[in-house]
């Protein structure tokens, strides 16, 4: 299926390691001129040796000011992943205002900010866009310790919900995907022990955690026109965890 990416510009956030560092990848080797954003340097630095061209954006995108000053003259972007996240793990009863804050702080508020300076330019060039939220698994069922974590990708398909019925009249699309575990460094090493993963396991139909690629290639189906009539949606990479 060709999707078309050549010559677009897309931006990517949380782009340093994971399924950010491997959607940049794809985007680059499809044709598009991708800036990447990321808060650690030399995440940045490895990622522009790998693909050259890549614009790197430092920046915490839980500072809203820093990412106003970093990202407020990106240019024009028809294409963008809001990837970056946190997942602070605490007991309900232990939860702390700065896991709170943190993670709305990035998990929301970020997606809201970097994403009305896309819509925007779109809007003011007359253009048609994609955004794809990257959400999660957890934002429609309840996990132990995810308390925090759960209500930010809750929230998080809401408010794709919402982006799309307001910005669906300038012709920019809004989705999410909802991917279980992923097989990323991280995902990995959170999921090593065999017990720990059983439990996650034994509740996905297909019996396996996705590998990034399955995460990848729905991000490029969704910011393609070949889901051109797709837009509002949440979008399960689960090996059916969310239909049991």
């Amino acid at each position: 299926m060709e999707l078309s990416l050549a010559g677009r510009r897309a931006l990517v956030t949380g782009a340093g390691k994971g399924i950010g560092r491997s959607t940049v990848q794809a985007l680059h080797a499809a044709g598009a001129q991708v800036v990447a954003v990321s808060r650690t340097q030399a995440d940045l630095d490895s990622l522009v040796r790998e693909c050259p061209g890549v614009e790197p954006v430092c920046v915490d995108l839980g500072d809203w000011e820093a990412t106003e000053r970093a990202l407020g003259g990106v240019g024009p972007v028809d294409l963008l992943v809001n990837n970056a996240a946190v997942a602070l793990l605490q007991p309900f009863l232990e939860v702390t205002k700065e896991a709170c804050d943190t993670s709305f702080d990035v998990n929301l508020r970020a997606v809201i900010q970097v994403s009305q300076i896309v819509a925007r330019g779109l809007i003011a060039r007359g253009a048609p866009g994609s955004i794809v939220n990257v959400s999660s698994q957890a934002s429609q069922r309840a996990l132990t310790n995810h308390g925090v974590y759960c209500s930010t990708k809750g929230a998080l398909d809401m408010l794709t919900k919402v982006m799309a019925l307001e910005l669906g009249p300038h012709q920019i699309r809004v989705n999410a995907l909802n991917p279980t575990v992923v097989m990323t460094p991280m995902g990995q090493a959170n999921w090593s022990d065999p017990q720990k993963a059983k439990t996650m396991l034994d509740r996905i139909p297909l019996g396996k955690f996705a590998e990034v690629e399955n995460v990848v290639d729905t991000i490029l189906f969704l910011l393609s026109d070949r889901s051109s009539m797709t837009t509002g949606s949440t979008v399960p990479v689960d090996g059916g965890f969310l239909a049991t």
